[in-house]
């Protein structure tokens, strides 16, 4: 008797291209060999999973390479029958254009009814906008990406999908805690499927770069908000399984796509996976522990350069510093690569962070209130009822860690002004989601000086989960000047400075179904938001918001 063939279960996953070379990421369903454009990679196994990222090297520049999958010989993508467009890679040539596609929050619940019915009818989560624009892409009526940005929340470990929950009810008594949550690996391992396996999802993936990073859905609401959250939760008995999983699910469907080849060659947990030759769950769960409880066990944060423009992605949930009498956004040797990556010659920045630094006046003054009393500005009464107040209205953004919203603030002013590099970029573009809705506001660092770059803040959630009527009407609320008036009086009174730079709303914010695209062509750059609608790929898509970051000419900043 022969062992059956090997069989492609998700994927496949078009994480890294470059000029020459590209990384493809698939998982099966027991050991093979995979290949893609005839070259090779074994799988490695973790809990009985078996996962592959073929790095593929020496590719013609600036080429269009339609590809398949083959496990030990066998073709397996395209799927028999289908018909979507071939997968291919598009391999960059050094040219000064990059569109980048950009949004966060996507519930993996079926693309049918009830499920894309508005927010306010039971089960309804309306139309996916990665899906719209997947199909739009299909139909020819899209300019090609050339990257994709998953800013946070690929997955909803704490608010599953239908067949994710059928099969924890299948595993477990979901009557005790977590409930019909994702309680380890092998949930999540459904989760993701279940998230990625959507025909059109998966041929969008299959073709278009991506880099992704977690937020809390990934792992849990309010994860890392601070150090007694932290506290309290490793003090449940269902947690530790928990978070390993979920760093463990992090590393092998998202993390490992995000490195070139030449990273991946040094990413020493990799190196141990591939070479081991036997299920490495164990070493994985390890170093899954100590990402939990170290910061400085493993760095998240990546970046990715578009000929002169780079990507910077920031990890602002695991890297966070949470002590009792100390926090920061993130730690400081990760902050360290972080500026050493904004300083070079660039077109463009894009910085890349779950949540967004910039937001409404309002609710910055009520973070940074909030961060103060629960530090003990208004004394320990009041510090309890503040960190219940912080959890309760999730208060967790930069303006919450005034320490690392300053040190931000600096960094662009460092970066705008060419302090290091001497040429600053035509434009810094922070790309945030987490919270629900989308605008784009400009940023004034200070005095004006024309060789400055002009900055923005571009927030664009959720791909698919939007706010209900009520909870649009409470951001509205803190949003409005007589709010932020009030917040900032209450602010003042505990101590907070006010900020040293201003921004404000240019377009937004709107609470729908959104997806982003960035365009940068040479020292030209600007976004356009859109929604997404019920209808034929034609439809499916419409524009919110449009702004232009960088109009190009020399000498042109903001102030």
């Amino acid at each position: 008797m022969t062992d059956a063939a090997a069989s492609l279960v998700l994927g496949p996953l078009l994480r890294y291209v470059g000029r020459t070379t590209a990384t493809v990421w698939v998982e099966t369903d027991s050991s093979c060999d995979v290949d893609v454009l005839g070259q090779t990679a074994p799988t490695f196994e973790v809990s009985g999973h078996h996962y592959a990222l073929v790095p593929l090297t020496d590719l013609p520049e600036g080429a269009v390479l339609e590809y398949e999958v083959r496990l030990d010989g066998e073709p397996v993508w395209p799927l028999p029958g289908g018909t979507h467009p071939p997968s291919a890679i598009r391999t960059r040539e050094g040219e000064d254009h990059a569109r980048l596609v950009f949004g966060s929050c996507r519930v993996g619940a079926p693309q049918r009814e009830p499920y894309t019915l508005p927010p306010d009818q039971e089960h309804g989560f309306g139309v996916d906008a990665l899906w719209a624009y997947s199909r739009r892409l299909q139909a020819g009526i899209e300019q090609w990406p050339d990257g994709l940005l998953l800013c946070g929340d690929q997955v909803y470990a704490d608010e599953v999908s239908p067949e994710t929950a059928e099969f924890i009810r299948g595993r477990r008594d979901t009557s005790e805690p977590p409930g019909e949550e994702v309680a380890d690996f092998e949930d999540y391992t459904r989760l993701y499927r279940e998230a990625w396996t959507d025909p059109d999802i998966r041929w969008l993936l299959s073709t278009v770069p991506s880099l992704m990073i977690f937020d809390d859905h990934d792992v849990i609401d309010d994860w890392n908000i601070s150090w007694q959250w932290l506290e309290d939760a490793r003090a449940k008995p269902w947690w530790h399984a928990r978070i390993t999983g979920a760093f463990m699910a992090y590393w092998v469907y998202q993390h490992l796509g995000n490195l070139s080849p030449p990273e991946l060659a040094e990413e020493e947990m990799y190196r141990t996976a591939v070479a081991a030759g036997r299920d490495v769950g164990p070493e994985l769960e390890a170093f899954a522990e100590r990402a939990d409880r170290e910061s400085a066990a493993s760095r998240w944060a990546c970046c990715r350069d578009f000929g002169r423009s780079r990507v910077l992605v920031v990890d602002s949930r695991a890297a966070r510093v949470l002590d009792e009498d100390h926090r920061d956004m993130v730690d400081a040797e990760e902050w360290a690569w972080i500026g050493d990556r904004s300083h070079e010659a660039l077109d463009h920045l894009v910085i890349v962070s779950t949540l967004p630094v910039f937001m409404s006046s309002g609710v910055h003054y009520l973070e940074a209130w909030n961060e103060a009393v629960c530090a003990g500005a208004w004394g320990r009464p009041a510090a309890a009822a503040g960190e219940r107040l912080r959890r309760a209205l999730d208060l967790e953004h930069w303006p919450a860690f005034q320490a690392s919203f300053t040190s931000m603030v600096d960094l662009l002013r460092d970066v705008a002004t060419g302090s290091r590099s001497g040429r600053p970029p035509a434009s810094i573009t922070l790309v945030g989601g987490d919270i629900h809705n989308a605008y784009i506001a400009e940023v004034s660092l200070g005095r004006r000086d024309e060789t400055r770059s002009r900055v923005h803040q571009l927030v664009c959630s959720p791909f698919r989960n939007p706010l209900s009527p009520t909870q649009r009407r409470l951001v509205s609320l803190t949003s409005s000047p007589l709010a932020a008036g009030a917040l900032r009086g209450l602010a003042r009174l505990a101590g907070v400075k006010p900020p040293s730079v201003r921004w404000r709303y240019r377009a937004g914010p709107t609470f729908h179904n959104s997806i982003g695209i960035v365009e940068l062509d040479g020292r030209r750059a600007e976004a356009t938001i859109y929604r997404s609608d019920e209808g034929e790929p034609s439809a499916a898509l419409r524009s919110l918001h449009a702004r232009v970051l960088a109009d190009g000419r020399a000498g042109t900043g903001a102030g």
